[in-house]
């Protein structure tokens, strides 16, 4: 089944999931999927073609999921719209070897825990992200109830944050003067 939708979000920093998770609660969200681990890989062609369009080509897989999104150019307002294309596939190499086969391959992975949270009677969602470089509270759904739940939570516009995880994290290894590389969390030793 493919969905098709004009995707309208934003994404603010949050210090602590913890914390958010019962502030969430305490504003009367309810979790509405459970925190799964998710691998994002973004596909490219050579020279970065979709990537200087201002579009993206993702397969994520989220349990035994596989995911394949689209997301178009990104159209000018106050949050972040742009038009987003997504189906599931049955095979996560299935799928990435027919993507090579016309020549996308990928160019960046990113990892990240999300906990969606909703409340009832509501348009919206809330997506809790735990990445490799921080933590954020996504919000996707109509612009007015952006607004209006970002204030409710205790937070501005000046909070927003309209940046994908690929600039985030170009951005950390900036600050950091890393090189950039995956967005993937260590791995831990036994």
């Amino acid at each position: 089944m493919s969905k098709t939708t004009e995707e309208n979000e934003v994404k603010i920093a949050v210090a602590s999931p913890a914390k958010t998770r019962a502030h969430l609660r305490d504003k009367g969200f309810k979790i509405s999927s459970r925190r799964i681990y998710e691998q994002n890989i973004v596909l490219d062609l050579p020279g970065g073609t979709v990537r200087n369009s201002g579009r993206l080509l993702r397969v994520r897989t989220v349990g035994k999921k596989v995911i394949c999104t689209y997301k178009g150019v990104e159209i000018p307002g106050p949050h972040k719209r742009r038009e987003e294309r997504e189906f599931e596939a049955s095979d996560l190499t299935a799928c990435l070897a027919l993507f090579a086969g016309l020549g996308y391959t990928p160019s960046w992975r990113y990892e990240k825990y999300r906990t969606e949270f909703q409340r009832e009677g509501e348009p919206g969602i809330l997506m809790l992200d735990e990445t490799p470089i921080g933590t954020f509270l996504e919000l996707e759904g109509p612009a007015r109830w952006l607004d209006l739940t970002a204030k409710d939570l205790g937070f501005s516009k000046n909070d927003y944050i309209f940046l994908s995880y690929a600039r985030l994290h170009a951005q950390w290894c900036a600050e950091d003067e890393k090189p950039m590389s995956d967005m993937v969390f260590e791995a831990k030793a036994n």
